[in-house]
């Protein structure tokens, strides 16, 4: 190796590696060669389509994609001794959605580069070549329609060919024949399969996006302030932008509150919802556990095949067959009716607590005839009446009775004095304060100028359907 060409070579290599982050340009240390990734710029909405004519195409037909990156063109190159001076670079050039095809036009307009460049350096004018020219050179045009096909040569191999390009090899099996024959070796199409194909391209430019977004600056109409988009994040269908702060605290304080169908965009008017993942990112564990358990009790509660086991301790979602009132929790084997929540009880009706009488009187009462015919199904005509009945009984107590301080035991006065005697227990009290009195001598209340009822013993009576009420004494 002459010195002149070492210099240049190493001159060379020092200025792409200056030009080129690590992700397009990487040297390698124990050659004089290295790799580098081309991504090309791509029109606005550019579209892909892929289609094929195996079991794998067709259940993968009609797939169509607008993308902003493509899978990048992968060149590998190592340096002779003898470069720049007398030999080209020894290179591959690899790519996923570039047929064979396609990739030897590339490798022999590389060729030619180097043909008007002998002499000189030439990887940078490659480089630019792949990078800005690469579609208008293949004429390759959006929407971009891929076809794979697995012949070659009557072995069974993953091929991909482009529809829609002045390369198109998808012809006669003759053509495609031919075509092999002139392939260059260094053309190298990177495909195993037309679902990896499609995995990879979407990952790839989701990743790039992204990438994009982190290093772009943002503002944040929620704060007023300006962030890298590393520190922002974006809803996906309205694509409306604040920082990942703002967004945290407005997620936990809904997480909190239960609202877990809230978590909206910000924006007025904007019915954008933030995708699970993006609340995994933001919130702690906990909270996003709590998210998690609350979507899915929503989601449950709207589904009306959907009950609950009532063991407070278990509440496993169960599954209720049509028709049917019985549920089995999967998890703890309760078998329970699934209208009143008892234990299955089979045809007999259903039993109702003394704590929900109240309920059930208010939902008979301002039910539709229906409801009512079904209520009265569901419990027995009988037992709504009774409920009926103690309900206004027990209201009419409530309002015309008090409750014997020694064992509550309803009384009504009708006439007489304030000193009562319990039907139930025998225990004399007072009316007015409902103060327990001694047995001996019960009127010693109403006598003793210290007590609260002192000379009120016949206060309040009815006298002759009037009133009267004792004047104090001095």
């Amino acid at each position: 190796m002459s010195s002149e060409d070492k210099e240049a070579q190493e001159d060379e290599l020092l200025a792409l590696a200056s030009i080129y982050d690590e992700d397009e340009f990487k040297r390698v240390d124990s050659l004089q060669g290295g790799e580098t990734r081309i991504c090309l710029e791509l029109p606005q909405n550019f579209k892909i389509f892929v289609s094929g004519s195996t079991t794998e195409c067709l259940q993968n037909s009609g797939f169509e994609y607008t993308v902003c990156f493509l899978p990048p063109l992968v060149l590998n190159f190592e340096l002779p001794p003898d470069y720049p001076s007398v030999s080209p670079p020894v290179f591959t050039l690899s790519s996923k959605w570039l047929s064979r095809a396609q990739l030897t036009a590339l490798c022999k307009h590389l060729d030619n580069l180097w043909e008007e460049n002998r002499g000189c350096v030439v990887l940078f004018a490659w480089m630019q070549f792949l990078k800005e020219e690469t579609l208008a050179y293949l004429n390759i045009t959006s929407p971009y329609e891929l076809k794979m096909c697995r012949q070659e040569n009557g072995q069974s191999r993953t091929s991909l060919f482009p529809v829609n390009s002045e390369l198109d090899c998808c012809g006669a099996a003759g053509a495609a024949t031919a075509q092999e024959e002139i392939l260059d070796e260094r053309a190298v199409q990177d495909v195993e399969s037309l679902s990896s194909l499609i995995r990879e391209i979407l990952d790839f430019d989701q990743a790039q996006q992204k990438k994009c977004f982190n290093s772009k600056m943002f503002f944040c109409s929620i704060c007023f302030s300006e962030k890298l988009g590393s520190e922002c994040m974006y809803f996906m269908e309205c694509r409306h932008i604040y920082c990942k702060s703002c967004l945290k605290d407005y997620f936990e304080i809904q997480i909190r509150d239960g609202q877990v169908h809230c978590l909206s965009c910000p924006e007025p008017k904007c019915s954008s919802v933030a995708t699970p993942g993006q609340v995994k990112e933001l919130v702690g564990e906990e909270l996003f556990a709590r998210y998690d358990r609350l979507l899915l009790q929503s989601s449950l509660d709207l589904m009306t095949d959907v009950v609950y086991c009532p063991r407070p301790c278990c509440q496993t979602p169960v599954m209720q067959e049509p028709g049917c009132t019985m549920g089995i929790c999967s998890r703890c084997n309760y078998a329970f009716c699934t209208l009143c929540k008892m234990t299955y009880h089979g045809v007999s009706l259903c039993k109702i607590t003394a704590e929900k009488l109240m309920d059930l009187r208010n939902e008979y009462q301002e039910a539709d005839e229906a409801t009512k015919i079904f209520l009265e199904q569901r419990y027995g005509k009988r037992v709504i009446q009774k409920a009926l009945e103690e309900m206004e009984s027990r209201e009419w107590l409530e309002k015309n009775s008090k409750a014997c301080p020694c064992c509550g035991t309803p009384i009504e006065k009708l006439d007489g004095c304030n000193k009562m005697t319990c039907t139930g227990c025998s225990q004399h009290f007072c009316w007015l304060c409902m103060g327990s009195l001694s047995r001996v001598n019960p009127y010693k209340h109403f006598n003793d100028t210290s007590s609260p009822c002192f000379n009120r013993l016949f206060q309040a009576v009815n006298v002759d359907g009037d009133f009267w009420a004792a004047e104090d004494e001095d």
